[in-house]
């Protein structure tokens, strides 16, 4: 019998080879929005079978919306031309299926890159003005301006183009970027959103633009390729977002048609106080799989093979996604199926170095021996 992780499992007219997501992992490469060498190798590492669905880098839909001068964005045609070429290599060569995670930063844009230290970018670093549901800045960065109507609108309105350009490239799925602390969870948090209009005060107003956004984005993408969204269990602030609004939104994303739900969490507020382990926030995403009937993700510090299995096995997430485990070992998938006594999909031209390719023996889950 197949080991759980290693089951098909089939989003709208999507299928996927096993329940392994390569976690979409920011890498700070691109340049004005566009794909870099860097990205082709990055993804076309994963591609030959790392998991059953690579979804690539938090990709953004403005300029204003990135979060460093040097993330990946989806708003112009040579963002649109370079991301389409990776994901053209990707398809070619790969054994996977392929998504991208769009996203705007809002409060959190307008920064350094890690590596160059990180922390809000000056103007007269080559910074940018920023924008958020409230004039909050998040901890001592700079202030945002609190979008107006018409700024709604825009933003709305890049998220659909954007989704317009993700599928002329080919795209197979969405994921929308509700986050770590990111623009659409800046609305959903009373921690970050202080409107008094409609886009403010209950929870019903603060998920109000969220769903305007998911709604507007999921009638223009083909009704056969799925779309969801990573959303967040809790802010980890006394008097934020919490996990009876996350099981909320959740049902209320459902009713629009969303396919699955990545539950991650915090991200944004500083004052933030985390407990941290392997596997810390699975619990959230059982819970909202169970309130909700959503084909759900787990992410978070998982990254031995039993454990993701035994999460899938029982029934406290759908997929498991990593991102850490991937940039360490990118061919985690084929290890996995190995130590589960499974296979997985492997790109012909390395199917030499497959098990059964070598007479080479490796022990079951079970014990026994499997060429």
């Amino acid at each position: 019998m197949s080991s759980a992780l290693f089951t098909e499992v089939s989003l709208r007219g999507l299928t996927v080879s096993n329940r392994i997501v390569v976690s979409p992992m920011c890498q700070y490469a691109a340049e004005n929005g566009s794909a870099s060498d860097w990205h082709l190798m990055h993804l076309g590492q994963f591609a030959m079978g790392a998991g059953g669905l690579l979804i690539s880098e938090a990709t953004h839909v403005s300029p204003a919306g990135r979060i460093s001068p040097r993330c990946l964005g989806l708003y112009s045609d040579d963002n649109e031309r370079t991301i389409s070429h990776v994901i053209e290599f990707c398809r070619e060569h790969g054994v996977v299926a392929l998504g991208t995670q769009l996203a705007h930063a809002g409060r959190k844009a307008s920064t350094r890159p890690p590596l160059d230290g990180g922390g809000s970018l000056g103007l007269e670093e080559g910074g940018w003005q920023t924008i958020a549901p409230s004039a909050l800045a998040y901890g001592d960065w700079h202030t945002p301006l609190e979008l107006d109507r018409a700024g709604l609108n825009q933003v709305k309105a890049q998220f659909v183009e954007a989704t317009v350009r993700a599928d002329r490239i080919g795209f197979d799925l969405i994921e929308v970027h509700g986050a770590h602390g990111y623009l659409i969870h800046q609305f959903c948090s009373p921690l970050s959103n202080h409107r008094t209009d409609e886009y403010g005060g209950s929870l019903d107003n603060r998920i109000r633009f969220p769903l305007e956004v998911f709604e507007a984005m999921r009638a223009v993408w083909p009704t056969d390729k799925p779309m969801g969204m990573r959303i967040t269990a809790k802010d980890w602030v006394d008097g934020g977002w919490d996990l009876d609004d996350c099981v909320y939104f959740a049902n209320a994303l459902k009713v629009l048609g969303c396919d699955f739900v990545d539950v991650s969490s915090g991200g944004l507020d500083p004052r933030q106080n985390i407990t941290v382990g392997p596997g810390y926030q699975v619990s959230f995403a059982e819970r909202v799989r169970r309130k909700t009937g959503l084909h759900t993700w787990a992410v978070g510090m998982i990254t031995e093979p039993q454990q993701a299995d035994d999460i899938v096995a029982s029934g406290k997430a759908d997929m498991v996604a990593l991102a850490r485990a991937m940039m360490a070992d990118p061919r985690w998938a084929w290890h996995a199926a190995i130590a589960l006594g499974d296979d997985t999909p492997w790109p012909k031209r390395y199917l030499r170095a497959h098990p059964s390719q070598r007479g080479l023996f490796f022990p079951r889950h079970d014990g026994r021996p499997i060429r």
